[in-house]
């Protein structure tokens, strides 16, 4: 049978990116010892607090068609919270919620660009912006970063790819999968491009509340951007709510309304029992919120402390996120093959950094999410992998 186009433009090489963990998957049911550091999704339980706030919600009979732009209280929340950590000036018709960033950032290019359009994204970018940008027939024009430079954009090197076609740039801070954050004069110098050339700036600013260096800037609130500048958050990954699926747009009005309709036409919203829930989770400081952030600080430290040290690895420092990256060039393997050899010879899995864009080559992922305990048996089971490599006549059993 015949299939549309689109199947072909959403199948790129980010979709192989997952075959390694689920390689590992496959070995855990065969009863391999295997630790999964190959996804970014948190170890932790939701917060209780926010749980219970569901259990309620479903209890009073929350279980009707909810809002399609999402109920009023969550949306004030979120405008609420926007206002505080950025200083813009949004209010509750700003926000449109969605299941999850990723529908929220699969929204936004639908509304925002035509077939043949180019969007600037620095890579090593998040494996599925190659497809949600080719589902709508754009082109992704990927702008290199340097390793040496912490893998953060230079805004020369993205005006540089500006053409006629340009409509957008996407940009991810704190990055998944470096963890690299720009600074503010980065995003001055970004803003000044998007105003000059009249593009949109999609920010993704998921792993915001992560941040262990720095201040996260959210680029909406320079001046002159408001009005071009998508901005997407969720609750995945600060509050531990990956499963929940709770995401949200902010933007001009006029792009409020457009995501409206397409929601109308795919998804109708989210359960208002989720809705509350979230609500809850932005309006309490929950003390599990920072101690998890402080943990993720901590597992940060311990793998750049432990690989550091390690002959043939170069653990690169992030600025945030759950993630580190690390070059392994030195084995003599690329990272593909490490990563392939690491979870069959030694139980480790990790992604290879060539699936998140040419910059990351030689680099692997190291994903933050089991207690230090387990994340320690990882770094030494990684450094026996790069230490066997690096003897002539290395073998694994």
């Amino acid at each position: 049978m015949r299939y549309s186009a689109l199947t072909q433009r959403i199948a790129g090489e980010g979709a192989a990116a997952w075959q390694i963990h689920d390689r590992a998957l496959q070995l855990r049911e065969q009863g391999v010892d295997v630790l999964l550091l190959s996804i970014g999704d948190p170890d932790f339980d939701t917060p209780q607090p926010i749980v219970q706030a569901a259990i309620d919600s479903l209890l009073a009979g929350d279980t009707h068609y909810p809002q399609v732009r999402g109920s009023r209280g969550l949306r004030d929340s979120i405008a609420r919270r926007h206002r505080q950590h950025s200083g813009q000036a949004v209010d509750a018709d700003h926000v449109i919620v969605f299941p999850g960033a990723q529908c929220a950032v699969y929204s936004v290019v639908q509304c925002l660009l035509d077939p043949g359009d180019e969007v600037l994204i620095a890579e090593p970018m998040y494996v599925t912006y190659e497809g949600v940008i080719g589902a709508c027939a754009a082109r992704v024009v990927s702008v290199p970063v340097s390793p040496q430079n912490g893998f953060r954009v230079d805004p020369a090197d993205v005006a540089a790819r500006i053409t006629p076609r340009t409509r957008a740039i996407l940009v991810n801070s704190p990055n998944n999968p470096s963890g690299a954050s720009l600074s503010l004069e980065i995003w001055q110098q970004l803003a000044a491009l998007c105003i000059r050339h009249d593009l949109w700036l999609i920010s993704d600013e998921v792993y915001s509340e992560l941040l262990y260096e720095g201040r996260h800037i959210s680029p909406a609130s320079l001046p002159g951007m408001a009005e071009r500048t998508a901005t997407i958050n969720s609750l995945s990954k600060s509050h531990a709510m990956s499963g929940w699926r709770v995401g949200w747009v902010i933007g001009p009005k006029p792009l409020a309304e457009h995501l409206v309709n397409l929601s109308l036409s795919m998804l109708f919203g989210i359960p208002d029992f989720v809705q509350n829930a979230a609500q809850l989770a932005l309006d309490k400081d929950l003390p599990q919120v920072a101690s998890m952030r402080e943990e993720y600080r901590q597992r940060r430290d311990l793998v750049c402390e432990i690989l550091g040290q390690c002959p043939g690895l170069r653990p690169v420092l992030p600025d945030g996120g759950m993630f580190v990256m690390v070059d392994v060039r030195q084995t003599g393997l690329c990272a593909q093959r490490f990563a392939e050899r690491l979870l069959e010879g030694y139980g480790v899995s990790v992604l290879a950094g060539e699936a998140f864009g040419p910059s990351a080559a030689g680099h692997i992922r190291i994903g933050l999410v089991v207690d230090q305990l387990q994340l320690l048996d990882a770094c030494r089971r990684i450094a026996l992998c790069a230490s066997d490599l690096l003897e002539p006549h290395a073998n694994v059993g």
